[in-house]
């Protein structure tokens, strides 16, 4: 039954459990720890990886493109197994293990042994991203179409809240070392990482004993799941050529997503090498920017019901642009923290509009794994090149300034794109008048 508020909440628990991986890992503490750790001998920032002489910071960019482009290739023929043999939830659980599981791994990560923290690390991006595609298709599944902006807004603030909860323990650790005896800073931070491990494993069993399996489909079609599932994927392929509307919508979300998470990747990174802020003012800063976006989730949700979902997203990519501008120009802390709380309010809100929207335009089916999956490989190809793109034009030009000008011109052409797409309020009243007529 749709609507169930024991299951809608147990769902949004689930943005709870994995956002402090979005936090800790990739926001806050890992790449404080990442710049301060990951030096070559004579401390410097040039590494031997795997035998190619690479920067630690486009390391770090290009580890989180080769980490979301596998989860591109997996998600699609593994949403499309999920949906045929009704073990989405399977699924999900084995991805958010494996994440969880490399999260804690990042516990030995010192100089010595940066090639395999750096492969855990990755390997926990592909756990996250990897459940993030089932969690996401539970949505049409357990709400109708009026409570998609409500509840998926609801999910990024928990996330948000859960993640700021978890984060003010760890903060306290790096700042109040003497009340857990003494401990380096080092170590604290390395601590840290195991806490997100048990955090997310622990909470997530709240929505695994809530959530359906799935509805598995007819065997007589004959052989195995995996043949099964790439017929399942080509078969809805086949329906998505056939839909307009979702095709326009992922086109310009491949391409204004590209700006956002690349933005929410690398920040961290930006303030530290770019304006030399200390560890301790970066964690706090992205700490301060999680309350800031629970607001902005629910208010841009608030503002899709007024106005349509297409033009709320059009207003917060308008927002993102000058976020850019601004990133270029930004010379000081304090110019820093004003545009993070800028970023805060609209981060929540775009991504939380975005899952919502595509919810919306995915018709009434039992493959919405499949679906999903679909928007997941967007999202990831999107993260993809848009870190990959941040980093080539860095290592090129040696400025980060230089990469957030390629971001603007992202957002611009996201823009655009959106503005091809009509307002759901106004595509569903058209519709609702050609069935009277």
């Amino acid at each position: 039954m749709k609507n169930n508020p024991r299951t809608l909440t147990a769902w949004s628990f689930y943005d709870w459990a994995n956002s402090v991986h979005s936090l800790v890992i990739v926001s806050s503490i890992f790449p404080v720890y990442f710049s301060a750790t990951a030096l070559n001998e004579a401390g410097g920032p040039l590494l031997d990886f795997l035998g190619f002489p690479i920067k630690n910071t486009v390391l770090f960019s290009y580890t989180v493109s080769a980490a979301f482009l596998l989860t591109a290739l997996l998600s699609p023929v593994c949403s499309a197994i999920a949906d045929y043999s009704g073990r989405k939830k399977a699924f999900m659980k084995a991805f958010c293990y494996l994440g969880a599981t490399c999260c804690g791994l990042l516990y030995f990560f010192t100089r010595e042994t940066t090639t395999f923290a750096v492969i855990c690390f990755g390997l926990s991006l592909v756990g996250w991203s990897g459940s993030i595609v089932f969690y996401n298709s539970y949505l049409p599944d357990i709400a109708t179409e009026d409570q998609f902006d409500r509840v998926s807004a609801r999910g990024f603030s928990m996330g948000y809240i859960g993640s700021v909860l978890l984060m003010i323990v760890n903060l306290l650790m790096i700042l109040k070392r003497d009340w857990f005896g003494n401990i380096s800073e080092g170590m604290a931070s390395r601590i840290a990482f195991l806490t997100v491990a048990l955090w997310w494993v622990g909470f997530a069993q709240i929505p695994f004993s809530r959530l359906p399996n799935g509805t598995r489909k007819d065997r007589t079609a004959g052989g195995n799941y995996l043949l099964n599932g790439f017929r399942e994927l080509r078969s809805v392929f086949g329906q998505l050529t056939h839909q307009p509307l979702i095709q326009k919508f992922l086109i310009s979300f491949f391409v204004y997503n590209m700006g956002v998470q690349t933005v929410m990747y690398v920040a961290t990174i930006f303030g530290s090498d770019e304006l030399k802020m200390d560890g301790q003012n970066l964690i706090i800063l992205v700490l301060l920017l999680q309350l800031v976006a629970i607001p902005g989730a629910y208010g841009f949700s608030w503002l899709s019901a007024r106005i349509g979902n297409t033009y709320a997203l059009m207003v917060a990519v308008v927002i993102w642009i000058g976020i850019c501008v601004g990133a270029y120009l930004v010379q000081t802390q304090g110019q820093f923290f004003a545009l993070a709380a800028v970023v805060g309010l609209v981060m929540g809100g775009i991504q939380s509009l975005s899952r919502s929207t595509y919810s919306k335009l995915v018709p009434a089916t039992t493959d919405t794994a499949s679906y999903f999956s679909f928007y997941d490989v967007t999202e990831k190809l999107s993260i993809v090149l848009g870190t990959l793109l941040y980093g080539l034009i860095e290592q090129v030009t040696g400025s980060m300034r230089n990469s957030v000008l390629g971001l603007l011109v992202l957002f611009i052409i996201g823009l655009l794109l959106l503005w091809r797409i009509p307002s759901q309020k106004i595509y569903r009243v058209r519709l609702e008048t050609e069935e009277v007529s």
